[in-house]
């Protein structure tokens, strides 16, 4: 698609009257998009956060899409009321969908639609509306932000305060961003975070900004504390030496008491405008993708030698682990120029000894691990096959750690010059999954994605608890990852499916966490030939937070 017309779109969504599924309270709605890739195949592109207890949402997390203009793009949105914890959609209620091409959305702006079933049926009274806008502007806003004697709204309690960010276009007031919510506290500090600067004022330092103050409720009806009314360019004064400071103002309660003056204090420490650089940035400033498997042989997958089996090779020469390899390979590939892959095995015994290893080269070469290519990561598989006995159990976190040690060497050099992807498959429930939360959340400060892929027919529902897309994943002593860098996907949704959907399911989260990396440890391209407005040293690690009504 390189001679392609193509510009990133923008889409923010939110909806009204949806389908109220909870006997005691509201329906948590979550919107999910997808995108036609083949015939009547769909793929994810994202989600939405939860918004607890709401009939009428609307979400703060926007989608960002390339647009071709020369190509029909099928996309749907989805509603969702998010029941529990799982990761897998058919656990939770569905509320209706729309489905549309996304040049309806561009070339409406604004589309509303009536929500339907998967009858066709009309989903009650709801609807969606989409917004679209071209984003044409990389740079986002640094903030540090915090409040002092804010209104307790809580009868037993404090209040617990969040901040939603509004942006003014022509068909009135837009949701630009929403804090985390700060329990019990009436003089909170909110954790740094980020607003693209298009998001926010449409680039345009001068715009009006609204800022509402809420405490939150956990039945959906958000206390308003108060607002107040700026533009960026008064709120880049601030800096850490000089605050800019705002009163928050309930209009309410201003007309009705003479002596009052305000709700409190809202005081920004920190904003700044910055470049962010982007993953083509990194790449094209020289970032190297180092691509590793780790392939499954445990006894669970069945004896090679008989057509059940996950490892069994057929007549065509393919398997799912194969076809899994080929698809995220070959994409992969392209972006690691000495064009050496290196391939693990873990779960099986293994010569001379027959003892069980958890981190074996598929080439037995412990001194040089490295496949020639894609197509000698498949030869050594199948050469490796024979040499093996597959036995058990199924523990991650030994190729995980062993990954991570390259990518912290990587990260030594201080330089955005290397990152690494470990590609794992498997069949089945991982037996150390303490050991392996442990070795992603230290791995999640490092340079280094995780993407599994689950074959056979397995429950896998355990192991969706390590892609953080809704829940920030957590040691089992509650220490958090410094960001979400593990994509789970079952193989089995894609078996009738191209090869190039398989690849594009698994490696969408790829480039946001590559940037996302080198954005938290403040490095720059290698060779930066973009503009001259570079990210401040001094930039905080930025942490995406708690999405108020959001939970696990």
């Amino acid at each position: 698609m390189s001679g392609q017309c193509v510009a990133k779109v923008e889409l923010t969504v939110s909806c009204e009257n949806l389908l109220d599924k909870d006997v005691f309270s509201k329906s948590d709605p979550m919107c999910v998009l997808l995108m036609n890739t083949s015939g009547s195949q769909w793929s994810e592109v994202g989600r939405t956060e939860m918004v607890l207890n709401c009939l009428n949402p609307k979400f703060a997390k926007k989608f960002l899409l390339d647009y071709y203009f020369e190509v029909v793009q099928k996309v749907k949105f989805e509603l969702y009321d998010i029941d529990n914890s799982s990761a897998d959609l058919s656990k939770h209620d569905f509320l209706g969908e729309f489905e549309c091409t996304l040049g309806q959305i561009v070339s409406s702006r604004k589309l509303t639609h009536p929500l339907v079933l998967k009858n066709n049926k009309p989903a009650g009274k709801g609807a969606i509306t989409i917004f679209a806008e071209e984003i044409n502007d990389n740079r986002v806003v640094n903030f540090e932000v915090e409040a002092r004697k804010l209104d307790k709204k809580d009868f037993f309690g404090k209040s617990d305060p969040f901040l939603e960010f509004y942006r003014q276009t022509e068909s009135g007031w837009h949701l630009a961003h929403r804090t985390e919510v700060v329990k019990r506290n009436l003089n909170p500090h909110w954790r740094p975070f980020r607003i693209p600067l298009q998001s926010l004022c449409g680039g345009d330092v001068e715009k009006p900004i609204k800022v509402e103050c809420y405490d939150f409720d956990f039945d959906g009806s958000h206390d308003f504390i108060g607002m107040f009314e700026t533009t960026l360019a008064h709120l880049t004064e601030a800096s850490r030496t000089a605050h800019v400071e705002f009163e928050c103002v309930n209009m309410k309660k201003k007309r009705k008491k003479k002596k009052y003056k305000n709700s409190g204090i809202v005081i920004f420490k920190r904003c700044e405008i910055v470049k962010e650089y982007t993953f083509l940035d990194y790449i094209m400033g020289g970032c190297q993708l180092n691509f590793i498997v780790g392939v499954d042989f445990t006894g669970s997958n069945g004896d090679p030698c008989f057509p059940d089996s996950l490892h069994y090779i057929s007549p065509d020469g393919v398997n799912e682990y194969l076809s899994a390899i080929w698809s995220v390979g070959m994409v992969i590939k392209d972006y690691d120029s000495d064009n050496l892959f290196p391939a693990f095995g873990f779960g099986a015994q293994i010569q001379p000894n027959w003892q069980v290893s958890h981190e074996f080269p598929m080439n037995f070469n412990p001194a040089n691990p490295n496949c020639l290519g894609i197509e000698g990561i498949v030869e050594a598989y199948r050469l490796c096959l024979p040499q093996i006995r597959l036995y058990g159990p199924t523990n991650f976190s030994p190729i995980i750690n062993h990954v991570a040690r390259l990518a912290h060497q990587a990260a030594n050099q201080k330089s955005a010059s290397e990152y690494f992807v470990l590609l794992i498959i498997t069949d089945g429930v991982i037996t150390d999954m303490d050991q392996t939360r442990c070795a992603i959340v230290n791995a999640a400060c490092l340079p280094m994605s995780i993407i599994i892929v689950g074959v056979g027919k397995a429950d896998f529902e355990a192991m969706e608890v390590l892609d953080g897309d809704d829940c920030r994943l957590t040691t089992p002593n509650g220490e958090p990852a410094a960001r979400d860098i593990v994509q789970f996907v079952p193989f089995r949704n894609f078996k009738d499916a191209s090869q190039e959907a398989l690849a594009q399911s698994v490696l969408a989260e790829l480039p946001e966490q590559v940037s996302s990396y080198f954005r938290m440890v403040n490095l720059k391209p290698v060779n930066d030939h973009t503009s001259s407005v570079e990210p401040s040293p001094s930039a905080p690690v930025f942490d995406r937070g708690t999405v108020p009504g959001t939970s696990c």
